[in-house]
């Protein structure tokens, strides 16, 4: 190597002005960088993407991952693939193996996950039209909620209602239970009642309805009974 110093910059314990570092301190890594068409030494505290790092007693250095791999822990375990694979057990992998699927977002191999809900809810009360009174055919609703959303490729989820007919046994609504048709039933059936309320009485009429000369013969047969009834009753006496 010509010109090899030992007062380099940079990490370097040995370096060249042609070829940078050739030996660096203790602890860091070594790496060759590439620069147009040749190399240089680095001495870096970390590997940089795409490498991975060994020590040695005399030097620490820098490898290089597999192709298809972006970052790694050593030359057969890849802890990050380059686009277009999927990362398996260290391994990248064109498609996915049998039982997995390709997560898209983390570009991993993952298991299949399966929708899962919970139990049914009880049943509802029997019901129709947001009543539970007034009638005699209504339905009835049972829930259940979903706990575990599926992956791409697991089952899809069942429904989470159902809904089913219903029979109650007949019972008037209580106050403040009527629906919209028991509110107008109650509504007919006061203006009715003030109909009736409103008709004169007839019999206050009668006498305006009669002709004079049925007025005149009916104080006639008055006046006769008012006569009868103050005449004096006669006495007799026994001698």
């Amino acid at each position: 190597h010509p010109n090899v110093s030992q007062g380099c910059q940079g990490g370097c314990a040995t370096c060249s002005d042609y070829n940078g570092c050739l030996s660096c301190k203790p602890r860091l890594f070594f790496v060759l960088e590439r620069i147009g068409m040749k190399q240089i030494g680095v001495c870096l505290s970390s590997c940089p993407s795409g490498y991975y790092g060994t020590r040695y007693p005399d030097i620490n250095k820098c490898t290089k991952c597999k192709a298809d791999c972006d970052t790694c822990f050593n030359k057969n375990f890849c802890t990050k693939c380059k686009s277009g694979f999927y990362l398996h057990l260290g391994k990248c992998l064109d498609n996915c193996p049998e039982g997995l699927e390709a997560n898209n977002h983390t570009m991993e191999c993952i298991s299949i996950v399966h929708c899962e809900t919970s139990e049914w809810s009880p049943w509802s009360p029997c019901m129709k039209k947001g009543k539970t009174c007034g009638f005699k055919r209504g339905t009835e609703t049972r829930v259940r909620e979903i706990i575990q959303h599926p992956s791409a490729k697991g089952n899809l989820c069942p429904p989470t209602s159902e809904t089913r007919k219903c029979t109650v046994q007949r019972k008037k609504c209580q106050k403040g239970e009527r629906g919209k048709k028991g509110r107008e039933r109650k509504r007919k059936k006061l203006n009715k009642e003030e109909g009736k309320e409103a008709i004169p009485d007839n019999k206050g009429l009668e006498s305006s309805r009669e002709t004079p000369d049925q007025r005149e013969n009916k104080d006639k047969s008055q006046q006769k009974k008012r006569k009868v009834q103050q005449k004096p009753v006669s006495v007799s006496t026994v001698p």
